[in-house]
């Protein structure tokens, strides 16, 4: 858990108004806070305490407008501009599926939920903001010229708190699971593998084994996943874009799930990150934290679906990369996959 408890809030304040320009998580990382506690010590100045539920805080970002939704990781950020449409509530899991915006919420780890209006060069800048347990960003929206800032006054009336404190009480961050696989069941694995009809059996199937996402990729071998070189996410990006393939790229952490569906188009190297930089897409990888990489078959009803997934030297998943498959031909993405480079080498 980071030290937050031994800087006051007046003191990150102090810090912060020393030094202005890091990003906000740069700036935690600095001071070793979270993210969180920086907000938190800015309540009553530009920062307010506000209700994270999404049951409740949805309805009112549906109503803003063209918005940014960022989901984050520690190895990835997603960012997508669009409008929240069409959620869904429930009490354990809750989806937004619209055109643009494309999540998957787990509520339980919404925890911390602040309305920001923060000045900027450009004027103010409004956002919501979202942190589990142990001060870590969720998720984030932020408003755009277009968005409707009177919605966005009506939800911070709606949705204050009615304490307004500047110190948060945090909890410790949860461990990675490493990799768990249990290669004497390998063939029962490979065998329940084979008669899936939805992706989504895939995590309920390895649960029942005693295994996880990473340890089952490890002892499934071909023809249900191969192991490729770290530079095959890259590679699979800027095919993806030379070639005109859509896709759908997943990035979460444990309590939201961001999804981009479509085309990509403009793969910018930068340092240690690889990026796409498109009109109302963006995507942030530190292609230096790769550990693995893994192509990945599924069957369904409709056919195979294929992915790359990456992962770091923790375990962690850090993206997912599937092929489009609403009213597209997957044979593109699934050639694409198929030339990405192997990793020589398979961990046992």
């Amino acid at each position: 858990m980071a030290d937050h408890a031994l800087l006051t809030a007046d003191t990150i304040r102090a810090l912060r108004a020393e030094n202005p320009k890091p990003r906000a998580r740069d700036f935690a990382q600095m001071h070793r806070i979270t993210e969180a506690d920086l907000v938190a010590a800015h309540v009553g100045q530009w920062a307010v305490a506000i209700d994270a539920t999404p049951d409740r805080l949805m309805p009112w970002i549906a109503q803003m407008g063209d918005v940014m939704a960022l989901t984050r990781n520690a190895s990835c950020v997603h960012e997508r501009i669009g409008t929240y449409e069409d959620y869904h509530a429930g009490p354990h899991a809750q989806m937004v599926l619209g055109a643009e915006i494309d999540l998957r919420i787990f509520p339980s780890h919404w925890v911390h939920g602040f309305a920001v209006q923060e000045a900027g060069e450009d004027g103010i800048k409004r956002s919501i903001q979202v942190f589990d347990a142990a001060g870590d960003a969720v998720h984030k929206v932020h408003l755009k010229p277009a968005s409707d800032v009177a919605v966005f006054e009506r939800m911070l009336a709606d949705l204050r708190l009615a304490v307004q404190g500047d110190h948060l009480m945090l909890g410790p961050r949860a461990a990675v699971e490493g990799p768990r696989a249990e290669a004497g069941r390998a063939d029962v694995l490979r065998a329940e593998w084979d008669k899936m009809t939805d992706t989504h059996q895939f995590l309920k199937l390895v649960r029942k084994l005693k295994m996880n996402r990473l340890g089952a990729y490890r002892v499934a071998g071909e023809p249900h996943v191969r192991a490729l070189t770290p530079e095959a996410v890259t590679l699979a990006l800027r095919g993806a874009a030379d070639r005109a393939i859509p896709v759908m790229i997943f990035v979460g952490n444990a309590g939201c799930i961001q999804i981009h569906g479509g085309r990509i188009e403009r793969i910018v190297p930068m340092g240690p990150w690889i990026n796409v930089m498109d009109a109302r897409f963006n995507l942030h990888l530190r292609a230096d934290h790769i550990a693995e990489v893994w192509c990945v078959t599924k069957p369904t009803k409709t056919g195979d679906a294929v992915s790359i997934e990456a992962f770091d030297a923790e375990g962690a998943l850090i993206l997912q990369i599937f092929g489009y498959r609403k009213d597209v031909d997957p044979a593109a993405w699934d050639a694409l996959c198929a030339g990405l480079p192997e990793r020589a080498e398979v961990m046992a």
